[in-house]
């Protein structure tokens, strides 16, 4: 590409390309801190557990899969001005009406999951302290807090604290366990031993595949990359982002097999297999070992919770945003995506409200067993998510609505159908599993 060639949304010329560099890295790590959470790594472990590093191949796969997706995100909001949810606007109300139904339902439960998930290890480190209910509502209350009174530069700096030390407790975990790098090299081979069909599936389109995938473009946005100029930084940074996802799914399968596999250990299903897992690593490797694990499992619950109390927020402040009157604002009804749009975004209503939503209407199902209704709805709904962002992608990204420099290639198009496929057989398979 001619440097002098690219355009932002509206036509005008846009500024030089960056150069890809390391400096710039930072909405890749966010979504990376957000996207693998407590349940993610518990689906590894057993998946370990179960067929030891026959599945590699599978979160190798995993990670290709969602920098396409990403990337595809992040294309769109660069290449158009447009923010995601703009563009799924454009392609009817359907798409209106189910964001609507999916991000009240989805919030309501998620806000309850996310915070009992980061309550766990605290329970678990302080055994003689207050109980889950107890820490549940203060993890709730410090992300709505912490959400509520910074800005996207803060919440970066911190989410970036966060993913160090997942990476190094996850990494010293998976060392002490000593790989055996014979048997993890001989798992990329892609291999499919009795019953693993649905974990290979879960490997390669569970972990990290949550709707944060669609908040990254907004998070690419509040960074200040607002136009195609910044394409190269943004396919640098997603790459890392994934890659790193990846050495978390390789490590915690080292985990599973090393650990568990041998010893055919069970974990117990839900968050709560890696307090089981604590257990094993205290009578194994003794009690700072286990202490340290379980610091690493709270930080990957925490860092779920704020990145999803934030960038989900995001995404509803936009949705809100899209019935306001052309008429609002002079310099709002030509920008619709870029640092400014963001940062008013992260202080309006709209947003603040949907932050409020995830944090207090969920801490009544800390007391209640979840309402069966709103159980089916939400894992019908959040079944659904992920083919959904794949469609919608392959529709924006090959339609005129999208510079044609930036359409989508026949790999890109060909890695979103992929992923939109084995969203959809796991779409079916989770429907099929919910307590009808």
């Amino acid at each position: 590409m001619a440097e002098t060639s690219a355009t932002t949304g509206t036509g005008e010329p846009a500024s030089r390309p960056r150069k890809s560099s390391w400096k710039y890295i930072g909405p890749g790590i966010v979504v990376a801190a957000t996207g693998v959470g407590a349940g993610d790594l518990v689906a590894t472990l057993i998946a370990g557990s179960k067929f030891g590093y026959t599945l590699m191949w599978a979160a190798v796969i995993g990670c290709v899969v969602k920098i396409s997706l990403a990337e595809a995100a992040g294309r769109w909001h660069l290449a158009t001005g447009r923010t995601l949810f703009d563009g799924w606007r454009s392609l009817g109300p359907w798409t209106t009406v189910y964001f609507a139904i999916y991000v009240v339902i989805w919030g309501f439960i998620y806000g309850a999951t996310a915070m009992s998930s980061s309550a766990l290890p605290i329970v678990a480190l302080f055994p003689d302290g207050p109980g889950l209910k107890f820490w549940a509502i203060v993890t709730g209350l410090i992300g709505l807090a912490f959400v509520w009174f910074n800005r996207y530069a803060v919440f970066e700096k911190v989410m970036t604290v966060l993913i160090g030390i997942m990476f190094v407790v996850v990494v010293y975990v998976a060392a002490r366990v000593v790989p055996d790098v014979g048997a993890s090299f001989a798992g990329l081979v892609p291999v499919l031993p009795d019953g693993s069909l649905l974990y290979t599936l879960g490997l390669i389109g569970g972990v990290g595949g949550t709707i944060t995938m669609a908040a990254y473009g907004y998070w690419v946005n509040a960074k200040g990359w607002s136009n195609s100029s910044w394409m190269k930084v943004m396919r640098l940074d997603n790459r890392v982002a994934y890659i790193t996802t990846g050495i978390f799914v390789v490590a915690m399968l080292i985990v599973g097999a090393e650990l568990l596999h041998a010893s055919q250990v069970a974990l117990t299903s839900g968050d709560r297999g890696l307090i089981d897992l604590g257990k094993v690593l205290e009578d194994r490797f003794g009690a700072g070992t286990a202490k340290l694990f379980l610091v690493g499992f709270f930080v990957t619950s925490f860092s779920s919770l704020i990145g999803v109390w934030h960038g989900v927020s995001l995404m509803f402040a936009d949705f809100v945003e899209r019935f306001r009157p052309p008429a609002a604002g002079a310099a709002e009804a030509e920008e619709h995506a870029g640092p400014a749009v963001a940062d008013r975004q992260q202080r309006s209503l709209p947003f603040r409200a949907y932050l409020l939503w995830l944090t207090f209407p969920p801490m009544t199902l800390l007391w209640l067993d979840e309402p069966f209704g709103l159980v089916i709805a939400y894992g019908v709904l959040g079944a659904f998510f992920m083919p959904f962002l794949a469609v919608t992608l392959i529709w924006l990204l090959n339609s005129s609505r999208t510079p044609g420099e930036w359409r989508n290639g026949w790999l890109s198009n060909g890695m979103l159908a992929l992923s939109g496929l084995l969203f959809v057989v796991l779409c079916v398979q989770q429907v099929r599993e919910l307590p009808w």
